[in-house]
């Protein structure tokens, strides 16, 4: 890990505390792990249907690429329908665009994921996202990238 990811994690863990970091999951910890690892195979696969059935209606996300596609918005959306709006157009725009998960770290009731975007074309860019959960639901996803 470079001194830049290192101040980005360290960052990220600040703004996100956790109330237990550790290398083994048990309990909402590893629920919330096995909604992470269903994510990314949803996401992967492209699979809208999915990807929303691990979220709540009222689902809240934060994009820095969402703020640049759609500034009026100011990287924030809201509900299911704005998210499938919002992945719909990645996918029909970028059809390579694939994540590769590096790491989580995860508590009783949000996730942090490390992952790598690769998309053909375009250099790789390492992504933190922190999902929120609520009743087994994601209620807010929050995208951080340089």
């Amino acid at each position: 890990m470079n001194f830049q990811e290192t101040i980005s994690l360290n960052f990220l863990l600040e703004i996100f505390p956790f109330k237990r970091i550790k290398s083994e999951f048990s309990g909402m910890e590893n629920k919330n792990r096995t909604i992470a690892q269903n994510w990314f195979d949803a996401f992967n696969a492209k699979n809208l249907d999915a990807l929303l059935s691990l979220y709540d209606e009222n689902a809240e996300h934060f994009s820095p690429k969402l703020k640049i596609r759609m500034p009026e918005t100011g990287g924030f959306i809201k509900g299911k329908q704005q998210l499938h709006d919002w992945w719909k157009d990645a996918f029909d725009r970028l059809s390579t665009l694939h994540y590769k998960p590096n790491y989580f770290i995860a508590d009783s009731d949000k996730i942090f994921m490390e992952y790598v975007r690769t998309v053909t074309g375009e250099d790789d860019l390492i992504v933190g996202e922190v999902l929120s959960f609520k009743n087994g639901k994601i209620i807010a996803s929050k995208v951080f990238h340089s």
